[in-house]
């Protein structure tokens, strides 16, 4: 670690992802020396590739903006790199280097032949109008278009890169490359998309959760969840919570967050989902619209974020790095959550992460809890190569068994190595190990 922080200075993000991952394989070298002598971990942390451009792009007032765009292409030893691009102010170059190392191993866990990248720009969508994230989009992907291709990289979508964004961005690469290729997932379904695809990460975020509460003999059934975030993931973690009996009762966004104690129902959900995918409004107005809920402006003064600190048997983190530190995981331990399933990627502290385990609750980490989307992206690649489409019935019941494998596979590393109910342990293992064999196996390269 005094090594990766010396070659990597001023990136906290990714020293975090990886002093957890070098924790959890302590034990593994110990068993195992050849993974040490072949300097396995050491080459995992060290990107095959970064790409680092300049993105410029005109303003509906005609004047010039420059943006910063990345792609990290981390590992490719069980398949083409696979991952998000996100577009957001905070993407920096070490942010993108945890996302990306993280993605290796939870694209290990999928089952699925595919390596691990990640990228994107700090390039910020919310206030430009669709013909300014068009120009941004084709200018992003002028230069990204000749890096990637179905075989070698495979970009998706994440924060602030949804479906108007990869359409665009799709449109560029087919003009430039001249070819109709699955080159990007997320796609719209009427052009090479995925049925699920948009559901896939929420949904594989509550299914993770249920395999753990079936450890335990429970299920769903009148829990009351807290869920962060109001984006993707998080309207579909609450579209599946309520199919199943569950009752979340918080939704946030970066202006604060609302708790709503009788319960988002479906209606309620509807005008989340009109209010973030179309009016690209602010919470705040859920709270307008229904007198049962209660809005909390964000306070950046605090030492805690309040949407941890209500009664709830469940959790789910799911809108952006380090959203719960170790008072917030004090206070849903405190508050009787014995469920974590993190659909954000590394939503908790390495403070706050002690505690959970510590504690031994039904804690699921980002990178076993929210594969679910990378593992339909695959899919969607799958059926790309096809130039076939299977029916919504079929992928959910894929995505289903995956999200299963995924929680076996982690339940029984964690045992193989034991540690025995830590899907911490559990994940990076599991996850390791395959990516490990395979970097072996194709020599020093």
């Amino acid at each position: 670690m005094d090594a990766v922080k010396v070659k990597n200075p001023a990136e906290p993000e990714f020293h975090q992802a990886a002093h957890e991952v070098a924790e959890s394989l302590l034990l593994v070298f110990e068993q195992h020396p050849e993974y040490r002598s072949a300097r396995v971990l050491e080459r995992a942390l060290e990107p095959e590739r970064v790409l680092m451009f300049r993105v410029p792009w005109m303003n509906d007032r005609g004047e010039v903006q420059v943006n910063r765009g990345f792609r990290i292409e981390m590992n490719s030893a069980i398949g083409p790199y696979k991952g998000g691009l996100r577009f957001h102010p905070s993407v920096n170059l070490g942010i993108l280097k945890f996302l990306a190392f993280e993605q290796v191993f939870k694209n290990s866990l999928t089952t699925l032949p595919m390596g691990g990248g990640k990228g994107g720009s700090d390039f910020d969508p919310k206030g430009k109008s669709d013909s300014e994230v068009m120009r941004f989009c084709q200018s992003f992907m002028s230069e990204l278009y000749r890096h990637i291709g179905p075989n070698t990289d495979v970009p998706a979508g994440d924060i602030g890169v949804g479906g108007r964004e990869i359409g665009y961005l799709f449109g560029q690469y087919k003009r430039l490359a001249n070819e109709f290729t699955g080159i990007l997932t997320g796609k719209g379904i009427n052009w090479g998309g995925s049925l699920i695809r948009p559901e896939a990460t929420g949904y594989g975020s509550v299914y993770f959760a249920r395999e753990m509460l079936k450890t335990r003999n429970q299920d769903f059934a009148d829990k009351v969840c807290l869920v962060s975030g109001s984006g993707n993931v998080a309207q579909y973690t609450v579209e599946k919570l309520i199919e199943l009996g569950a009752r979340p009762v918080t939704l946030s966004d970066s202006s604060g967050y609302i708790y709503d104690e009788v319960g988002i129902d479906a209606e309620k959900l509807n005008f989340v989902m009109e209010l973030k995918n179309n009016r690209r409004g602010r919470i705040s107005e859920y709270a307008e619209k229904f007198t049962s809920a209660v809005f909390t402006e964000s306070d950046a003064t605090l030492d805690h974020n309040p949407i941890w600190n209500h009664r709830a048997e469940c959790a789910f983190p799911s809108a952006t790095q380090n959203e719960i530190n170790a008072k917030d995981a004090a206070n849903l331990l405190s508050n009787g959550v014995t469920v974590v399933s993190e659909g954000a990627n590394m939503p908790t502290t390495t403070e706050g992460v002690d505690l959970f385990t510590d504690a031994q609750i039904l804690y699921g980490p980002g990178k076993a809890a929210n594969a679910g989307g990378v593992a339909v992206s695959g899919l969607e690649m799958a059926q790309n190569s096809m130039r076939y489409s299977w029916t919504r019935e079929e992928v959910d019941q894929r995505l289903q068994m995956i999200m299963s494998e995924i929680h076996a596979s982690c339940v029984n590393a964690a045992e193989r190595f034991g540690t025995p109910g830590n899907y911490v342990n559990g994940a990076n293992i599991a996850g390791f190990l395959k990516v490990a064999d395979a970097m072996i196996d194709q020599g020093v390269v």
